[in-house]
C-alpha cells in the first residue's frame, strides 16, 4: 500500500468569473465609505499642519486651501456611484429558412 504524501496539497485553480454582474450594493456603499474616511482623515492632519506652520505663512495657508474643500469633494466621490455599463445584448440570431426551389424531381410510382 501507497502511503499518503505529508506534504502541502495541490491547490485548485481560481475560480473563472463567468458573468459581468455588477458588484452588490453593499460592495459598492463599503467601497465608496473607504474612499470618504481616507480624504476626510487628510483634513485634520492638514489643519494640524498649518497650526504647525504658522510662522511660514503660505505653507500654512496652502495647507488650509486644501482642507477647506476636502469635505465637499469626499462628499461628491462618495456618492458617485459606478457607471453602468452599457453593453449590447448577445442574442441568439436564428438564420432564416430558404424556400425550396420550384424544381422537384417527382418520382411516379404507377
Amino acid at each position: 500500500m501507497n502511503a499518503p504524501a505529508h506534504g502541502p496539497e495541490p491547490r485548485e485553480p481560481a475560480p473563472v468569473l463567468i458573468t459581468e454582474a455588477a458588484p452588490s450594493y453593499e460592495d459598492q456603499l463599503a467601497k465608496r465609505k473607504r474612499k470618504y474616511i481616507i480624504m476626510m482623515s487628510f483634513r485634520i492632519p492638514c489643519l494640524i499642519l498649518a497650526g504647525i506652520f504658522y510662522e511660514t505663512w503660505w505653507l500654512a495657508l496652502a495647507l488650509i486651501a486644501i482642507s477647506i474643500p476636502l469635505p465637499w469633494i469626499a462628499v461628491l466621490v462618495a456618492n458617485d456611484r459606478p457607471p453602468r455599463k452599457s453593453e449590447e445584448v448577445n442574442r441568439f440570431q436564428a438564420e432564416p429558412t430558404r424556400i425550396e426551389g420550384s424544381t422537384h424531381r417527382v418520382i411516379d410510382g404507377g
